[in-house]
């Protein structure tokens, strides 16, 4: 591991958040250390190993009807508890002030009134749905889980690149990923101070069924997936079961006089918190696509009538639209009176004559993003298109300026990879999972790193071969701050404290 490290090569201009000018950075000191004691056959067999435990445990993901195991790298990233102090302030500022913006699109629309963002551009959105107007969460909580994509830049500063409040997907891999490390690198995670992520799952059912019905005392909680056929039911599985809820489809509920009932083997029995993983489109044929056999007939007046909670609420998907997050800025001091904690990342809109004829003259710069697009579908990178491809996006954007935004070149924060037998750059995101149970929100510390496993590749999204890292976010001040005595011995107490619970959650068997 040792020629590895220095063989490695940074890719300029991006921000490596692991060497800088071929030294460690002070988070990644420990980590370094202890991998450059791995001899490179003992590195490849652990790698090995990795994937052929998430192949056993069957942690996959569906590309075109296929099931694959989804690729996780050996190598951690590591956060700083700074740091990660920063993010965890800035998603939750993030998430409430998009949940008292969804509450007001659907009501009052005192955000429209005040000029802040114009009531067209929710109208036009594809993922607002009238449907949704007037409807009251009992706690007040639409957005129960949210998913904040956050990217790094060239300055080492972290930028929200989209929000997530939909059906955010990925914080199984979270999990699993954190199981999977520990086996593979056990002296290794043993040697740092690393905050747990074992507990999401009780931190979702508290938040789920702070969410019933007013009148519930002991709410009936299920989680709905489309079925064994989706690219998640992994996580949809995995999620009922460390919650210890029933998985449930379209099929196993109906509705009557109003409220929704799961069939069981003794008979019908009430549900009063749907945690869906439905897309709002095929929940329900009377409201929505009435071709859709995924979703259960009533259950949107069900949740009308108040008789039964949607989690994530519908209609949430205009916080989504990568159109209103151009606005964002905007939201967060409307609603909130403070400035983003962390900030967007530069965007024209392509409604905007002025913004459109300066992107259309520079087409082969930017990154173009379809407002309505997700996972990486349909986004054309300027400087890798071809002159045909450029040609047809222009007349895209031409057709239709509401569906498309331009933003520069984000050159994302790499972390050393192990590929092909060696180290390597690889660019990464991460996606923060919040859980908001009505009166307060709490970001599970780490999140998602995805990585671009391919060079130089930009995009790091599963559907386009990408993988995953653990990411551990460190509980104490890295070992230059102790040396500097920065925190004291306060920091140090706190840190011992939570490596203790983690090691306790450990050796149950679901670090």
């Amino acid at each position: 591991m040792s020629a590895m490290f220095d063989a490695y090569v940074t890719r300029d201009p991006a921000y490596d958040e692991m060497f800088s000018a071929g030294t460690l950075r002070p988070p990644y000191r420990r980590l370094g250390d202890s991998l450059r004691r791995l001899t490179t056959p003992d590195l490849v067999s652990r790698v090995e190993a990795l994937q052929a435990s998430y192949l056993d445990q069957g942690v996959t993901f569906d590309i075109g009807g296929e099931e694959r195991a989804f690729p996780l790298d050996i190598v951690p990233r590591v956060i700083e508890r700074d740091t990660w102090s920063t993010i965890e302030a800035g998603v939750q500022q993030r998430v409430q002030a998009l949940e008292m913006f969804l509450a007001d699109v659907y009501d009052a629309g005192s955000v429209f009134e005040d000029g802040v963002i114009p009531r067209r551009v929710i109208t036009t959105s594809s993922h607002y749905h009238r449907a949704a107007a007037g409807v009251r969460p009992p706690n007040g909580a639409r957005i129960q889980v949210a998913g904040i994509d956050l990217v790094r830049d060239n300055a080492g500063e972290f930028r929200v690149l989209e929000d997530n409040v939909r059906v955010p997907s990925g914080v199984s891999y979270v999990m699993t990923n954190r199981r999977a490390i520990a086996a593979a690198l056990p002296e290794t995670i043993t040697e740092h101070r690393i905050r747990p992520v074992a507990n999401y799952p009780q931190k979702l059912l508290a938040a789920l069924r702070a969410a019933a019905p007013a009148g519930v005392a002991d709410p009936t909680v299920v989680v709905l997936t489309p079925g064994v056929y989706n690219g998640a039911y992994f996580e949809h599985a995995l999620l009922a079961r460390t919650m210890g809820v029933e998985l449930v489809e379209g099929r196993d509920l109906v509705c009557r006089n109003g409220h929704v009932m799961m069939r069981t083997t003794k008979g019908l029995a009430p549900v009063h918190v749907i945690y869906r993983r439905i897309d709002d489109e095929f929940l329900d044929p009377v409201h929505f696509r009435a071709d859709s056999m995924l979703g259960c007939v009533g259950i949107i007046d069900a949740a009308r009538m108040g008789n039964v909670t949607l989690a994530n609420a519908v209609g949430n998907g205009v916080a989504d639209d990568k159109l209103v997050y151009t606005y964002m800025p905007d939201i967060i001091r409307y609603y909130l009176g403070e400035e983003p904690i962390i900030r967007n990342v530069d965007t024209w809109r392509m409604g905007d004559p002025e913004s459109r004829e300066e992107v259309l003259d520079r087409l082969d710069e930017l990154v173009l993003k379809p407002v309505d697009g997700s996972g990486g579908k349909g986004i054309v990178i300027g400087p890798a298109a071809s002159t045909a491809e450029l040609d047809e996006l222009r007349a895209k954007i031409l057709a239709d300026p509401r569906a498309w935004i331009a933003q520069p070149v984000v050159q994302l924060s790499t972390v050393p990879t192990f590929v092909d037998g060696k180290l390597g750059a690889r660019h990464v995101d991460l996606r923060p999972f919040a859980v908001n149970d009505g009166s307060k929100v709490w970001v599970l510390p780490g999140g998602l790193t995805r990585v671009a496993l391919a060079e130089g590749e930009l995009i790091v999204n599963s559907s386009r071969g990408g993988g995953s890292k653990d990411t551990w976010v460190l509980a104490g001040p890295t070992q230059e701050q102790l040396e500097s005595g920065v925190n004291g011995s306060q920091a140090q107490s706190q840190s011992r404290s939570q490596s203790q619970d983690q090691s306790r959650t450990q050796t149950q068997g679901v670090a």
